[in-house]
């Protein structure tokens, strides 16, 4: 059987991409919740804040240690699968990479070294300095990386000459159509995938009747941090999906298994698409609901399949279903929140089990949510790189051959298991000894810290945390 190089070379980037983006999808939000103890414990002088602090750098700085090794692999493949992509798009890709680097990565590396290294060597306001700009990098990364990925998405401020991109408006091509609402979208989620680890890891601890006090406050301000962003992320998401409606509509009509353009169009719990036969089977939907989503009106007309040719479709069954997958947990999430402030109303946050077992669960569905919508984002982009510029089969790597492309496969993928394995198990470890572990501040540290006597958590520090 002859090895296919572009399926293997889609594979490969799609195993290597999936990855990656766990890691900032958990980092941005950890790094400013890392910034908000600090803020806490320079306010306060509250050893609780403290030991939360020096707890999540150590699970952050493993994190962005396999972040990094992942997304150096990821660009690393531009050059090695998708060359003739990397040549024609350089004029825009070229910058804006670099721009993250100069921008963003060199100042999170710079004082995360601080982050780590410098709590008894610098004044305590420079290290609470530090965590702001770790905090603030993870946030230019963001940009940078979603805007160009944006821009693959809707292309703007470029003209293609002889298979080459050139930069007409570079505000134009890094701002480009879909930006604002994937950046906003993407950011939200990495928060409440932050938000429901840190959660879930506090639930585990009251379940386990371990570090009572650290975890109280870690779900008592993370929780309320939920209550915020999981109903926003509803509202973002659905500000997103009218934007790719306008600009993507043959995504919208797969994630909705759309095939007929119509009216009345019914939001679809659940179906089997099938594209051979350019039909569902099996559907139970709310009718009209789709086009009260997407148009405002029940009579909204939504464009359907069939008004592309088959090889300009999306892979219509993994657009489908991923996108469910992303909205379900989206949901879900939302009546977390809900539960937390019944709980919280009746005095038994702290005390329901079955809501810290169901906090313990949540753990994982952030990451997922995270990769089912990334799924849905670029499977449903397919078959175009840059969306109505280039299609896929134009950036492979003209010489890629199926032998080579399978080979370096699995090595990433033998390496991959490795690499992550270790990784995971030593947050896992990290997690397992728990904050109360590390001890108090030396008194070298404190006698450098100290403002006022440091005093025990109570009401009169943070009234969210007493629920009663």
């Amino acid at each position: 059987m002859e090895l296919d190089p572009l399926l293997l070379s889609r594979i490969q980037f799609a195993f290597v991409v999936s990855w990656h983006i766990l890691f900032p999808a958990f980092t941005v939000g950890l790094a400013s919740y890392i910034a908000v103890l600090e803020g806490l414990y320079f306010k306060t002088n509250n050893s609780v804040y403290l030991r939360l602090s020096k707890f999540w750098i150590k699970v952050f700085a493993v994190s962005f240690g396999m972040g990094v090794v992942s997304g150096i692999v990821m660009s690393f493949q531009f050059g090695t699968n998708w060359s003739t992509f990397a040549y024609a798009s350089a004029n825009f890709m070229g910058p804006v990479l670099s721009y993250e680097v100069v921008t963003a990565f060199f100042l999170e590396a710079t004082f995360l070294g601080v982050l780590l290294f410098g709590r008894d060597k610098v004044p305590q306001g420079a290290h609470l300095f530090a965590a702001c700009m770790v905090a603030i990098g993870t946030f230019i990364s963001t940009f940078w990386i979603l805007s160009a990925n944006s821009w693959m998405q809707t292309p703007a401020g470029v003209e293609m000459v002889d298979g080459i991109f050139y930069v007409t408006s570079w505000i134009e091509a890094i701002f480009n159509p879909s930006f604002p609402f994937r950046f906003g979208h993407m950011v939200i989620a990495a928060f409440l995938t932050t938000a429901f680890f840190v959660v879930g890891v506090s639930a585990w601890y009251l379940l386990r009747n371990k570090a009572v006090e650290s975890a109280k406050v870690m779900m008592s301000k993370t929780l309320w941090l939920i209550v915020v962003l999981a109903p926003a992320q509803v509202i973002m998401g659905d500000l997103h999906g009218i934007n790719t409606l306008e600009h993507q509509p043959e995504k919208v009509a797969a994630m909705e298994g759309n095939w007929e353009t119509r009216g009345h169009v019914p939001l679809l719990l659940f179906a089997i698409p099938d594209s051979a036969q350019e039909t569902n089977h099996f559907e139970i939907g709310i009718p009209s609901m789709a086009s009260v989503i997407l148009k405002h009106d029940p009579a909204g007309v939504v464009p359907g399949l069939k008004d592309w040719a088959p090889e300009d479709r999306p892979m219509v069954g993994i657009v489908f279903w991923a996108f469910r997958v992303m909205v379900a947990i989206g949901f879900l999430m939302v009546a977390v929140a809900i539960a937390s402030l019944v709980l919280r109303w009746r005095g038994r946050l702290f005390e329901a089990r079955w809501f810290h077992r169901l906090c313990v669960g949540m753990m994982p569905l952030g990451f997922i949510a995270v990769l089912a919508g990334w799924l849905t984002t670029e499977t449903g982009r397919y078959p175009w790189l840059v969306q109505g510029m280039m299609r896929v089969e134009e950036g492979v790597t003209p010489a890629l051959t199926g032998g080579v492309a399978l080979t370096s496969l699995l090595v990433y993928i033998a390496v991959y298991a490795v690499v992550f394995a270790a990784g995971a198990f030593y947050i896992f470890k990290i997690i397992q000894s728990g904050p109360d572990r590390d001890d108090a501040p030396s008194e070298d540290i404190h006698r450098e810290y100290r403002r006022r006597p440091a005093r025990p958590m109570s009401a009169a520090d943070d009234a969210l945390d007493s629920p009663e």
